[in-house]
């Protein structure tokens, strides 16, 4: 159909001065969501193209289409005229569906070339509106916007029915389904349900395998936005985020707040059902496994059953062996992350958890709360089988081989097997034929320490 069907002149003479009003297509053409997804891209297009017509305002009245008028000059009249018809243009292209720039990249279809340039910065990363109060880089400028109400504090769009105020307009309309049982969007896949199209299209990526955001650094690719600002602070190195305690940096706010439940010993989620307390909300998700009967994983050699299937992944390191966190000081491995950062603070010395009552501070919360055993004299584990008490939970598990004839450290030249795993490690000598226990008079050595004692009081003169 020509472009003339769809146009509604705005004065008589208008049709011959290319001034037009749109009527909107009926059938054919884009869909809703199509048209909404374009027009979205469209939106700082149209913004430089106002700015455009803003300078050109002894032509243009501001309304959404063209009028003439007749008394200025010529040269007016073809600059209104050229800037009126680019402008109707863009927005037909977007009507008619014609999507004639395509990205190299992901292959996904444009109708112009502007919508196609902000595109591309998912790709290059480029952020070119800057926050001039944080340094904050942003890809879109409607982003830089909303962000500068972050500083200001600003939320001018208000829910009428509970007063709960939001800095975004769309942040209000998707709580108003709230109130008004307004329609949701569910997942064909899992039967998830959203209250935005555009939160089930990016959910949608997790069954699709799609990754848009590729890092052009490595090309490494990633499902969400967020994920990929995060992972290109791991090429620049930067850690903006500094704990004012310990003075250990981190690359983002999050980590910064976890961490800081390490001083203030804070554990804000709760299990309702048990009054459990967890520093992380994904460790109290764990544990309601424990209460709702949730789905299992188990190891196929020691069926040992796990809450996850992290969790059985990380567990099935000490059946191979792996280690994959390595120290790059000192090259040591070890086979969970949280070993390494306590072992990296055996190189930076530090001791984060102190004690209130004496100052000595420790480099691991445990050894914290096993400190300070000594000052309550509390002996919190007690032995069901003897009464006996115990400051520590490990003391306890030793101490219950005694009742129990456990010995679960064997050696392996022998297969003698110990209950205590420094037993072992004693009678390990015999076979390696160590003598750690030297005499300083006349520099024998003895496999044990109770051999020194003996020899010892040949020195003294006394009675063996």
């Amino acid at each position: 159909m020509p472009m003339e069907a769809y146009l509604k002149p705005f004065s008589a003479s208008a049709f011959n001065n290319n001034i037009f009003i749109c009527v909107p297509k009926m059938n054919g053409g884009l869909t809703g969501v199509e048209r909404h997804e374009d027009l979205m891209l469209l939106k700082e297009e149209s913004q430089e193209l106002n700015e455009m017509e803003e300078k050109d305002q002894d032509f243009i009245t501001g309304e959404k289409y063209f009028s003439c008028s007749r008394t200025e000059k010529s040269s007016a009249q073809k600059r209104a005229k050229k800037t009126g018809t680019r402008n109707f243009k863009v927005h037909m292209g977007n009507q008619n569906g014609e999507k004639r720039f395509m990205c190299a990249h992901c292959k996904k279809s444009f109708s112009t070339k502007m919508i196609l340039k902000t595109h591309m910065r998912i790709h290059t990363g480029e952020k070119p509106y800057t926050c001039t109060q944080c340094g904050m880089s942003f890809t879109h400028k409607a982003s830089l916007d909303i962000h500068l109400i972050s500083h200001t504090g600003e939320r001018p769009y208000t829910c009428k029915l509970c007063g709960k105020s939001f800095s975004q307009k769309g942040n209000l309309k998707c709580h108003m389904r709230i109130h008004n049982g307004g329609e949701s969007f569910m997942c064909a896949h899992c039967r998830k349900s959203f209250s935005t199209k555009i939160n089930l299209k990016t959910h949608m990526r997790i069954h699709t395998g799609e990754k848009p955001y590729t890092c052009t650094q490595c090309g490494m690719s990633f499902t969400y936005k967020v994920s990929f600002d995060i992972h290109l602070i791991s090429h620049t190195g930067e850690r903006p985020y500094t704990c004012e305690q310990c003075g250990k940096s981190f690359s983002q706010k999050g980590s910064l707040k976890c961490h800081m439940r390490i001083h203030t010993g804070e554990k804000p989620y709760t299990c309702k059902l048990c009054g459990k307390s967890f520093a992380e909300n994904r460790h109290l998700i764990d544990h309601m496994r424990i209460h709702n009967g949730g789905e299992r994983f188990m190891c196929s050699q020691c069926r040992k059953s796990l809450s996850s299937k992290l969790s059985l992944k990380t567990h099935m390191r000490i059946h191979t062996g792996e280690k994959p966190y390595t120290c790059t000081q000192c090259e040591l491995s070890f086979t969970y992350k949280v070993s390494l950062d306590i072992h990296l603070r055996s190189h930076t010395g530090e001791d984060p958890y102190s004690c209130k009552q004496c100052g000595k501070s420790f480099s691991q919360k445990g050894h914290l709360k096993t400190h300070m055993s000594i000052h309550s004299g509390e002996k919190a584990f007690a032995c069901p089988h003897c009464g006996k008490s115990f400051r520590t939970k490990g003391n306890l598990e030793s101490h219950m081989r005694v009742h129990t004839g456990e010995k679960p450290f064997t050696c392996s030249q022998c297969g003698k097997s110990f209950s205590q795993k420094g037993t072992l490690e004693v009678h390990m000598r015999v076979h390696t034929g160590e003598k750690p226990f030297r005499c300083l008079q006349c520099e024998e050595s003895f496999t044990y320490r109770t051999d020194l004692k003996r020899h010892m009081k040949t020195h003294s003169g006394k009675t063996l």
